[in-house]
């Protein structure tokens, strides 16, 4: 048997931080989404949410990246292989950011639902 030795756990996990910040560096839908997480945490902080309502947007944020993260990968796997169009290429790519809309989208309205009521609150609490 011909088995390759593994890496250390702690380089392991230095292949994923580095991966993670290429993804930010690289990908500008990784920014976007970034942006508005720190966007979303500022009106967490200002609206003083409940920890529930912190868990389901840190759960919200780790899907999100993860999903864009994995859409990035399969959309390099896909032109490593190919750069011809290809209907199973285009298929592989479509879908994998068809995930990710699908999760912001449901983020979007996750966030509405918790924030709007909030925002309302808030202000009139100013008045």
């Amino acid at each position: 048997m011909n088995q390759k030795k593994k890496n250390p756990l702690h380089q392991s996990f230095g292949y994923a931080v580095e991966g993670i910040f290429t993804g930010i560096k690289k990908e500008r839908n990784m920014k976007i989404h970034c942006v508005i997480m720190i966007l979303v945490v500022a009106a967490g902080l200002i609206c003083e949410i409940s920890w529930i309502k912190w868990s389901l947007c840190l759960i919200l944020f780790g899907l999100i990246l993860a999903l864009e993260l994995v859409n990035t990968a399969v959309e390099a796997v896909v032109d490593l292989v190919t750069e011809e169009k290809k209907p199973l290429a285009k298929l592989a790519k479509d879908t994998a950011a068809g995930a990710v809309l699908i999760a912001a989208i449901m983020a979007a309205i996750t966030g509405c639902i918790i924030f709007i009521p909030e925002l309302v609150e808030l202000i009139e609490r100013s008045f």
